[in-house]
């Protein structure tokens, strides 16, 4: 846990109190390498200077917004990004959960609970992991390794997310066999995850994108009405 802790977090938000507030009770959990930005120019200088592991975008900044920032972040770095926002609105929530973001937590929010999210995206991504080696596998033309996170087409590789990662390698375990809904989003979100169905459906789709032909229409990546999805994986 504490080399969790000695990860580089980067806060952006245009409000200077809150920036330090979570500074603030960011340091008294133990995290000590915090960056500050207070709009998407200076984060985006931020992130090509300090390379952070992790940031904490707002949605609403004086030059731009959290989506347009972390659509631009995506070209430069992967990194986990949870969102804060006034704007509670689902269309939002899925929106910046579509773009490839971790979280989303909505203001006035509880230190604590911005605490156990993040601490939970920190774990999910650097952990070191307890399982064995995670395996290559093909699907098609695209072969998916879960242990370096990509998907591959030939000479081209495209990145997992952190939310992508987790899901597919809990189906991969099952794979052949049905996953239920809910234990896909309590493999992505923990005992937390009532509420999360819709955001699973953002996730299916984007991990659909990246490794179907045809993401309209799945040949691997199935959903099974009512129940949940099933990953067909050959040779098993």
């Amino acid at each position: 846990m504490n080399d969790l802790k000695n990860k580089k977090l980067l806060i952006v938000d245009d409000e200077r109190e809150i920036r330090n507030m979570m500074d603030n009770f960011l340091r008294k959990e133990g995290f000590i390498r915090i960056y500050q930005a207070s709009d998407c120019m200076e984060a985006l200088e931020t992130c090509r200077s300090v390379k952070p592991d992790i940031a904490i975008l707002d949605v609403m900044l004086p030059d731009g917004d959290g989506f347009s920032l972390l659509s631009s972040l995506r070209q430069i770095s992967n990194m986990p990004v949870l969102f804060l926002s006034a704007r509670g609105e689902d269309e939002d929530r899925l929106l910046g959960l579509g773009l490839g973001a971790d979280d989303y937590i909505v203001k006035p929010f509880l230190p604590r609970e911005l605490i156990l999210r993040l601490t939970a995206i920190l774990r999910r991504v650097y952990a070191p992991p307890k399982q064995e080696q995670r395996p290559a596998f093909q699907l098609g033309e695209r072969t998916i390794n879960l242990e370096g996170g990509i998907v591959r087409d030939g000479i081209t590789e495209n990145p997992l997310t952190a939310k992508e990662l987790v899901l597919l390698l809990k189906l991969y375990e099952n794979r052949n066999r049905i996953v239920t809904s809910d234990a896909l989003c309590q493999a992505a979100w923990g005992d937390d995850y009532y509420g999360y169905e819709n955001t699973l459906m953002v996730h299916i789709r984007r991990i659909r994108e990246k490794i179907e032909a045809n993401p309209s229409n799945p040949e691997y990546l199935l959903t099974i009405r009512g129940l949940g999805y099933k990953l067909m994986v050959g040779g098993v």
